[in-house]
This record gives structure tokens, C-alpha cells and sequence, in this order.
């Protein structure tokens, strides 16, 4: 069982830092480099944490029909290394995932106006914790 951030790839861990400050287009980013050098059995893993990642990006910019076609293929990939992954508990990812989304995954209109409530985007922490590494904003 992984006990500290030397044993997660760094690219990993800046990618949960970006995602944990609601940077998702720079978790997308910094998660996409990982998986593209990537070719082993958590290549799918990193795919899903990829489009996590793209679905809230849309979501936040009212991209709604974005959101939910990337949501929904994010959770397939995702749901496939539960319950347990790089010490992310997938279980409890996806269910917060599935609670932030559940407006939008309700909704059968084609353009529907739902706003994100950021009390609902979910966090990934590891289990057992890791420090992760800092977060450089750009404005």
C-alpha cells in the first residue's frame, strides 16, 4: 500500500492538486501528459480522471451537453477500477461525482441552464495520505 508521494507518479499527484483547486483544464492538462506516456493497466484509470476532469471544466462553463456526454464516459472508465485505485477510493469519488452531476444527468433538455453548485464538486484524497504538491494559479 502506498505510504507517500514517492510512491505515486508526480504527474499524478499535480494533476489531484489541480483538480482539488477547481482547476480542472489544468488537471485535464497535466493528467493527459501522464496518460499519453503511459501504456500500462491504469491507462484507463488516468482516461477517466482525464474526462472527470473535462466534465467539470464544461460544467462550470454552462457547457451542459459537454458535461454530460464526458461525465458519463468518465464514470464508465472510472467504475471499472473500483472499489480502489492509486489509493483513490473510487466508491466514495463516484458517488460525490454522481451527486454534483445529478442535475445534469436528470435533465432531457438539449441546451438546459444548470449552474454547478461548488459546494457538490467532489475532491480526490488519498488514502493514506499524501502531501500533494503546490498549485501555481495564472490569472
Amino acid at each position: 500500500m502506498a505510504s507517500s508521494a514517492d510512491d505515486f507518479d508526480p504527474l499524478y499527484l499535480q494533476g489531484i492538486a489541480y483538480f482539488n483547486a477547481c482547476e480542472f483544464f489544468e488537471a485535464h492538462e497535466v493528467w493527459e501528459d501522464l496518460w499519453k506516456n503511459y501504456s500500462g493497466p491504469l491507462r484507463l484509470f488516468y482516461k477517466g480522471l482525464i474526462q472527470a476532469a473535462v466534465a467539470l471544466h464544461h460544467f462550470g462553463n454552462g457547457n451542459i451537453r459537454g458535461a454530460r456526454k464526458v461525465y458519463g464516459s468518465s464514470r464508465g472508465y472510472l467504475a471499472e477500477y473500483q472499489p480502489v485505485c492509486e489509493g483513490l477510493d473510487l466508491g466514495k469519488f463516484l458517488s460525490e461525482f454522481d451527486t454534483c452531476f445529478a442535475e445534469v444527468a436528470a435533465s432531457s433538455e438539449e441546451f438546459p441552464q444548470i449552474e454547478v453548485d461548488p459546494n457538490l464538486i467532489p475532491e480526490i484524497w488519498l488514502d493514506p495520505p499524501v502531501e500533494l504538491p503546490p498549485v501555481e494559479i495564472e490569472r
